[in-house]
């Protein structure tokens, strides 16, 4: 069927007759005054339809499915936070949990008040125990809901065990990937079916509020994403030249990221299209145009999903997007779709298997409870839209929603979604450097996944995320200096603490230790073809200056972080750096930049560089022991050192050892 018989078939009646009859002038008007009014019935209909009252849909395959993948990526999740909590919550970690717990304790005065603003459960106890307790239950939880084993539990105990960590150790919970998960779980607790063994649910459908509220949060990821990026106020999305850096200065841009950065204009500006058409249109669309409306609104959020996800590796942000556009769809339409795919028998299947279903019967406390939460929330998601869109607020209103907020905003499970409303104007890089040699020589800490390399582009990691090196990014985007976060790892690096050494992807030094950690700044740009064709790299980059000053290991084997240029000259030379040391000795013989003049230091100073064959220093130990200040005159030792000095070819010392013969001090006289 064409879609212009289709657009006919779908006209009131009384509007295909009035075009195809020659009726009186009044009569014809009426038949269009009808048509008009039926308009808004039609619009209402279609509203209850997408909010799942309409009782002719059906959404048991849509559940089953969402609810899989929801578990699948909380196998993730979990799976993830199994291999890097000791690294960064451990006793050898980052953060050590027990001192970030008692850090959440002491900024508020009552248990209360802490556990409003940080609902976690290692508040009651923060040992290795129950982090292996919460990582280890929250992974066999998901297990459990991916096998449809009492998913109303299931879900509820990943739920606890995700809000845990997130409140929790903090740092590690920046990116909008948890905040999104516990909203989604949240509600799918009372989406899933209840029992033990439920299978389909065919006999326990999903109540209309229900549907409705899991429906509603599809629709605000989808329009709260695109309307931010209108309201945002970024050039870059109205001049459309978003996506001509987005994928250069996306956290871990793809292979296909890359190539896709050097597609022409025009492209791009397609991209923008179907960006705006999945965020604004297709929303819009699922509402009011039933069941076509939805297919293509679906299609139009895969295929943008898809795309993100391909070129940009957001974690499961897209993976766990895609599942929820399905549910966008209904037992209908999943028969549907298999009969266009010509699988009959799945048809059939899925025809069948849906044909029996009830909305299971509540008591009335039971109901008004579940309506009065799930009401309460869709409240609570308005109030998260008003902040995000900037809306003025009457005061009286803004008097109620300012302790709801705080009330509820610590669980994380309202949130408002603004991915990509604003772009940095370029893609900053740090780079973790060490050295154990007084800073002669840094080596850098190569990062596992995230750009570094110049030659490495990011791998396909999604929907796998990594909390290290992502928070990394994100909070160095969010700092203009160093943050906590990059001196505990620094701390840490010192310490030789070795799960923090294996989050990156080598040891530097299997020789010796370092004793010295800064992090410096880049920024990275990607190659053109003609670059990376020639020398295969795919970044070029410029040193933008230090992020961090330089953290050592003082005498006493403690931390120290340099506050001047001359505390890092000190620690250079402490730690065997020869030019460092001639330097400090220079400054103490002279008495300049605020260092009172003292010789005897300055001739140790030069006696440890001389030793290790460093030309300047013997030259001015020389002349220190030929002229007795700093140490006694001693000519023997002064020819010593400025020989050694002149036979490295330095030629003040030749020129300085050929006066000394003149004068024939030291040496005998020998012009």
């Amino acid at each position: 069927m064409g879609f212009t018989t289709r657009w006919w078939l779908s006209l009131p009646h009384e509007t295909r007759v009035f075009i195809f009859t020659r009726r009186p002038r009044l009569q014809s008007m009426s038949s269009i005054g009808n048509s008009f009014r039926a308009i808004p019935s039609t619009l209402w209909s279609r509203i209850k339809d997408f909010a799942g009252y309409s009782g002719e849909a059906t959404y048991l395959w849509p559940r089953w499915f969402v609810l899989r993948a929801v578990g699948i990526v909380f196998i993730i999740i979990f799976a993830g936070i199994i291999k890097e909590s000791a690294a960064l919550i451990g006793p050898d970690g980052i953060t050590p949990l027990p001192e970030a717990i008692a850090e959440l304790r002491s900024a508020r005065s009552s248990w209360m008040e802490i556990f409003i603003a940080s609902p976690t459960l290692f508040l009651f106890n923060s040992s290795p125990a129950m982090v292996a307790l919460l990582q280890w239950g929250g992974l066999l939880a998901a297990i459990a809901v991916v096998l449809n084993l009492w998913p109303r539990m299931s879900l509820f105990i990943c739920w606890l065990a995700l809000l845990s960590f997130a409140k929790g150790w903090l740092l590690y919970s920046g990116p909008m990937v948890d905040r999104l998960m516990l909203e989604v779980t949240l509600l799918c607790i009372l989406f899933a079916p209840a029992g033990y063994r439920p299978g389909l649910g065919a006999n326990l459908s999903p109540r209309p509020i229900v549907v409705f509220m899991m429906r509603w949060l599809l629709l605000r990821i989808m329009f709260e994403n695109g309307i931010s990026k209108m309201l945002g106020g970024d050039l870059y999305w109205f001049d459309l030249r978003a996506m001509d850096i987005l994928y250069e200065t996306a956290p871990s841009p793809t292979i296909l990221g890359y190539f896709n950065h050097h597609m022409p204009h025009a492209w791009h500006v397609f991209e923008i299209g179907l960006t705006f058409a999945a965020e604004i249109i297709a929303p819009i669309i699922a509402i009011f145009c039933g069941r076509r409306g939805r297919w293509w609104a679906f299609c139009l959020w895969v295929a943008l999903q898809v795309g993100i996800q391909l070129t940009c590796n957001f974690g499961w942000l897209n993976t766990a997007s895609i599942a929820l556009g399905l549910l966008l769809l209904d037992d209908k339409m999943f028969a549907q779709a298999a009969r266009w795919l010509r699988l009959r028998k799945l048809a059939d299947y899925f025809t069948t298997s849906t044909a029996t279903h009830a909305v299971p019967t509540i008591s009335k406390w039971h109901r008004y409870s579940l309506n009065g939460a799930l009401w309460l929330h869709f409240y609570l998601s308005i109030i998260a839209f008003t902040t995000l869109a900037r809306m003025p607020t009457p005061a009286f209103i803004e008097s109620i929603n300012r302790p709801l907020k705080a009330m509820f905003d610590g669980f994380g499970s309202i949130n408002g979604y603004s991915l990509f409303s604003r772009f940095e104007p370029y893609k900053f890089v740090t780079e973790f450097l060490g050295s154990n040699d007084g800073g002669v020589t840094w080596r850098p800490y190569e990062h596992r996944y995230f750009p570094q390399q110049l030659d490495r582009i990011s791998p396909f990691t999604a929907p796998w995320f990594h909390r290290f090196e992502a928070n990394l990014q994100v909070q160095s985007t969010l700092h203009d200096h160093a943050p906590p976060l990059y001196q505990f790892v620094a701390t840490r690096l010192l310490e030789q603490k070795q799960p923090v050494i294996d989050l990156f992807e080598s040891n530097p030094f299997p020789d010796a230790p370092p004793t010295m950690i800064r992090v410096a700044g880049y920024r990275y740009d990607f190659t053109e073809f003609a670059t990376y064709r020639e020398t295969g790299h795919f970044w070029e980059r410029l040193y933008l200056g230090e992020y961090m000053q330089i953290m050592y290991l003082n005498p006493a084997g403690e931390i120290g972080t340099v506050t001047s240029e001359l505390e890092q000259l000190h620690v250079k030379a402490y730690y065997g750096n020869l030019e460092a040391q001639t330097y400090l000795g220079f400054l103490l013989l002279r008495g300049e930049n605020g260092i009172p003049r003292d010789r005897a230091k300055a001739a140790q100073w030069f006696l440890l560089a001389a030793k290790q064959d460093h030309a300047v220093a013997q030259l001015n130990l020389a002349m220190i022991y030929s002229s007795g200040q700093g140490l006694p005159q001693n000519f023997a030792q002064a020819i010593h050192w400025g020989r050694r000095s002149a036979e490295q070819g330095l030629d003040a010392a030749q020129d300085w050892l050929g006066i000394m013969y003149m004068r024939g001090e030291g040496v005998p006289r020998d012009p």
